[in-house]
């Protein structure tokens, strides 16, 4: 699926699937995983030590073979959303936006591309408006780019509705550890606050025409909830919890078969000193 596509159904309601890439970050990963039924893949670059070189490839390899490619960047900045999409990014998701200025930039950035520098600037503020031979162009040039902005505080939260006034965000991406730790319920994932919270955000990012989405695991009871409340961009779990839960479970099993037992001695083990994303870990 191209990226024009995936930006109208982020826009019309209809659902897009897709999943994390945490831990397969390489070429090899992204030929292997290329029959997997999914319309889109996450590169996520803030959390995982992926180069600039192996996420061009990735977004390529993925691109080819129909599965739209969106980069989870380092930080809301236009600078890091330019070298995604040289890469050949199509999406571009911003994390913990929480200004409207940064919103500004990020658009600039992903649908105004190549204009930079002072025209850009004037244009962002209001001061000048492209030609219509120019705007023409800048439409075609991205019409398969699009910008999700991460909604991952309570400041981003209060601020929601002016952040999708900016003309050019097609989605929001609700992180869900962030969240929780920002509203001081540090991974309450129960708290029936944090999940009002949520269907009251995605009953806005509907109310304005905007994809949203939240990163966990997709077979929850509250995300049937919220995808029932409109949540259309459904970014299912990551690859390493999937490849996690798969392999504890054969070997649980077949340990059972046989009435073994599992024991490292007196070694333990945790996810989070294993580099694995928190939000990752809570279902």
């Amino acid at each position: 699926m191209k990226g024009e596509m995936i930006r109208q159904k982020l826009i019309n309601g209809e659902r897009i699937y897709g999943t994390h890439v945490a831990s397969l970050g390489n070429p090899i990963a992204a030929r292997m995983t290329a029959d997997v039924e999914m319309d889109f893949v996450f590169i996520c670059t803030e959390h995982m030590p992926i180069d600039r070189t192996e996420v061009a490839m990735m977004c390529q390899l993925y691109s080819a073979w129909g599965i739209s490619p969106m980069v989870r960047i380092p930080y809301p900045s236009a600078h890091w959303a330019a070298m995604a999409m040289d890469g050949g990014a199509e999406g571009i998701v911003a994390p913990y936006v929480e200004t409207v200025e940064q919103v500004k930039q990020l658009v600039g950035a992903v649908k105004y591309r190549p204009i930079k520098g002072r025209f850009l600037q004037e244009v962002l503020n209001g001061q000048r408006e492209f030609s219509e031979k120019l705007r023409r162009y800048l439409e075609n040039f991205n019409k398969d780019k699009y910008l999700i902005i991460g909604v991952e505080s309570v400041e981003a939260i209060h601020n929601l509705e002016s952040l999708l006034s900016v003309e050019g965000v097609d989605g929001v991406f609700l992180g869900p550890h962030d969240i929780t730790c920002s509203m001081e319920i540090p991974e309450e994932y129960d708290n029936p606050i944090f999940q009002k919270t949520l269907i009251e955000i995605v009953r806005k990012c509907r109310k304005m025409n905007k994809g949203v989405g939240l990163h966990t695991d997709a077979t929850t009871d509250l995300y049937k909830k919220l995808m029932d409340e409109g949540l259309n961009f459904i970014l299912n779990a990551a690859d390493i919890t999937k490849m996690r839960g798969t392999l504890n479970s054969d070997f649980r099993k077949i340990r059972g078969n046989y009435g073994d037992t599992f024991s490292r001695g007196d070694v333990t083990l945790k996810a989070s000193n294993l580099c694995i994303n928190q939000e990752e870990q809570k279902k």
